[in-house]
């Protein structure tokens, strides 16, 4: 098969920290070639070098077989490279239409909009990807799976001969992750080339021909994917031996620590949910897309208050109407899209990690920038947050480490009850092991964990309790050690096993 990438001895730096020393990587066409590595490892950088996002300091680039020094985005996309991000890059207040309008019409001065032909095309490529939208919806209206969706069908219809896919199935269903599949085959067999990267081992086995892995900015190495198996991929891209991805639980549920009776929020399209939390118990919320799961955890947070049920923490009957009145009451929540709503990406590790905790740091209103280093330092380092300096911008971090810093600023205000949405998404294995003992750590100390995730073996591995939700409604609650047929018969609305609350 002809070459359609190939990258040699790529270096890029940024100040002291070398991102990239000297990779060698190639892409043929009718490929399906996968990109592993921790986050930190450099496949970030690699692929803004290929988008013309990052010029390299040092290698060569080679497209189709003509040498470059350097891409431009432009460049690029005139060249046939597309990427799809794990966070969408959408504009929220255009319709979806409009957002695949951007990248697939042409720009000409005084050009008159075809709404009709605009409209048609979107239909046809958001069919093509399985996607359920109507083309005039705002993207901002849309869910992450949705956005991302979107993202897909921009790809697909700009005709790319390279594709990147940065994390894409991160907030999929099972079942849009069969039809992502799909795609990515038809792909292949057309003969586009496909940057694959994913921190979901079982994918890259599933659909890639070679893997090629990062470590510390490196090449580990390149591998057929038949002569590899998943504790040698992960061997090569930690370094080591990674056990106890789900840690087992060792603490004894105590006092309920949260109780929702009946709760319900018309804005959120939730109804008569019950449920509680026990400290030192982690509860996960498992669900389709669509479920209801993050507008739950809205609600017990104070973004969109219920307006009917009641809601008690630490046995007193409260009023959750804002973000402000639940963190008092000492609830803590680490948001899905970590960008949008997790951390600052302007500002610096420090300030975000303190971000939530400056009143306690800070009484008085007195500002003591020693005191919010030593501690954002003690989290970077409990953490094992990849940073140059806690005084480094996040946007600057890997997706990863964001994740982990969206993390410890909510660790920082001492929470009594934890709503973790999507922790690991787009987190690396090794990353992922240590997130799972932070949580194991959180309950072991007496706090209560609820842990939404789209991630079965996640839900499976890590919850005491699962509450199971659809339409908006709290169907099931399976005990610990419950398989993925219950969890998923119940969030389809099947029958098998019955659980129930322990409380």
């Amino acid at each position: 098969m002809p070459l359609l990438l190939a990258f040699h001895a790529i270096r890029k730096s940024f100040g002291a920290v070398r991102a990239l020393r000297g990779v060698d990587f190639e892409l043929r066409a009718g490929e399906v070639h996968a990109l592993l590595g921790e986050n930190g490892a450099g496949k970030s950088t690699l692929i803004k070098v290929a988008t013309g996002a990052h010029a390299p300091d040092e290698g060569s680039i080679a497209i189709a077989g003509e040498t470059l020094s350097a891409l431009t985005p432009a460049l690029a996309r005139r060249l046939g490279i597309a990427c799809i991000y794990q966070q969408p890059a959408l504009f929220p207040d255009l319709t979806v239409a409009e957002n695949l309008a951007l990248r697939l019409e042409p720009v000409r001065p005084f050009r008159r909009v075809d709404w009709r032909q605009r409209t048609r095309t979107a239909e046809a490529l958001l069919s093509r990807v399985g996607a359920a939208i109507a083309p005039e919806t705002e993207v901002k209206r849309l869910s992450m799976p949705e956005q991302q969706l979107v993202e897909i069908a921009g790809a697909v219809g700009a005709g790319a001969r390279i594709v990147i896919m940065d994390e894409p199935t991160a907030s999929l269903t099972r079942r849009e992750q069969e039809r992502l599949f799909g795609i990515v085959r038809s792909l292949r067999k057309d003969g586009v080339g496909v940057i694959y990267i994913s921190h979901r081992l079982e994918e890259i086995f599933a659909l890639a021909d070679r893997v090629t892995v990062l470590r510390d900015g490196a090449s580990a190495g390149t591998f057929p994917v038949g002569e590899m198996d998943e504790p040698g991929l992960i061997r090569s891209m930690v370094g080591r031996e990674v056990s106890h991805l789900y840690p087992p639980s060792h603490s004894t549920p105590g006092t309920v620590a949260l109780k929702i009776e009946g709760v319900g929020c018309k804005a959120g399209g939730i109804s008569e949910v019950s449920l509680t939390l026990r400290a030192g118990e982690v509860v996960g919320l498992a669900g389709l897309v669509g479920a209801g799961r993050t507008q739950l955890a809205r609600i017990l947070f104070g973004v969109t208050p219920a307006d009917a049920g009641s809601i008690e923490v630490g046995g007193r009957a409260v009023t959750i109407r804002s973000p402000q009145e639940a963190m008092q009451l000492g609830i803590a929540y680490v948001p899905e899209d970590r960008r949008r709503h997790g951390v600052v990406l302007e500002m610096p590790v420090a300030q975000n990690i303190t971000l939530a905790a400056r009143r306690r740091l800070f009484p008085g209103g007195w500002l003591r920038f020693g005191r919010e280093r030593r501690e954002a330092g003690e989290f970077v380092r409990r953490l094992a947050i990849k940073t140059a300096s806690v005084d480094a911008p996040v946007g600057s971090l890997s997706g990863g480490n964001q994740q982990k810093v969206a993390l410890a600023r909510w660790l920082a205000t001492n929470p009594r009850i934890l709503i973790l949405d999507e922790p690991t998404q787009g987190v690396d294995v090794g990353a992922k092991s240590e997130i799972h003992a932070l949580i194991r750590q959180f309950a072991a100390s007496g706090q209560a964990v609820l842990l939404i995730s789209s991630d079965l073996p996640e839900i499976l591995g890590m919850s005491d309790r699962i509450a199971v939700m659809r339409g908006g409604r709290l169907v099931e609650i399976l005990p610990g050690g419950s398989t993925a047929p219950q969890v998923m018969s119940a969030a389809l609305g099947q029958t098998l096993a019955k659980g129930k609350d322990a409380e």
